[in-house]
């Protein structure tokens, strides 16, 4: 009786074994590669890591008598609109809510779809930033020569006064960048009046 008979498998067996948690590995590996990204997201929404900022659903009961200046920058990426902030900086107390808005316009000839992506700077300080309204939360699509203003309404989380290493900030810059969106269509602004209002230039 041979060696193999005697251990109940046959070299064939084996190898399909191996084959198979090979696969398993590999599938495995492939399956948190794609996870990783919306986990990641999830993470910096939740902690405000690498400058995310939070999404609020309500004001803040708290307005200091500090202050802080934030400054606005915009950025498109392979997206043919102009865009940019409708004012550069605003200087309001913390925990005071402020809406500021941001201006774009489709250059192209055709209809042209977009998501905007959005960090803070100092990274450290998106965990203190909140979002009441913003055109981020919602795909956006424009027309051929058609101009949207966008709002964006926040406030700085009072909080930020007590960690150590925000101690002395006095400015935070807010940025956004837009992208294609690779879908047929999107969400337009809410604001109807904000559609047909065209951009001076």
């Amino acid at each position: 009786m041979s060696e193999e008979s005697q251990n109940g498998t046959a070299p064939g067996m084996r190898n399909a074994g191996v084959a198979l948690a090979c696969f398993g590995v590999f599938a495995g590996m492939v399956g948190l590669s794609y996870a990783a990204v919306p986990l990641y997201q999830l993470f910096c929404q939740v902690t405000g890591y690498g400058g995310t900022t939070q999404r609020a659903e309500q004001y803040s009961d708290t307005i200091l008598d500090e202050t802080i200046t934030v400054r606005f920058d915009a950025n498109t990426n392979n997206l043919p609109w102009d865009f940019k902030p409708k004012q550069r900086q605003v200087t309001l107390k913390i925990g005071e809510t402020m809406q500021i808005a941001y201006l774009a316009k489709n250059l192209a000839r055709t209809a042209t779809s977009g998501t905007a992506t959005f960090n803070v700077s100092p990274p450290l300080a998106g965990a203190y930033f909140n979002k009441v309204e913003c055109f981020c939360f919602t795909e956006q699509k424009l027309e051929p020569g058609q101009s949207y203003e966008m709002p964006v309404l926040f406030f700085i989380d009072p909080e930020i006064v007590n960690v150590p290493e925000l101690k002395n900030l006095t400015e935070i810059t807010l940025s956004y960048t837009f992208y294609p969106l690779n879908q047929s269509t999107a969400e337009a602004p809410k604001n109807d009046e904000a559609k047909n209002q065209k951009l001076g230039g």
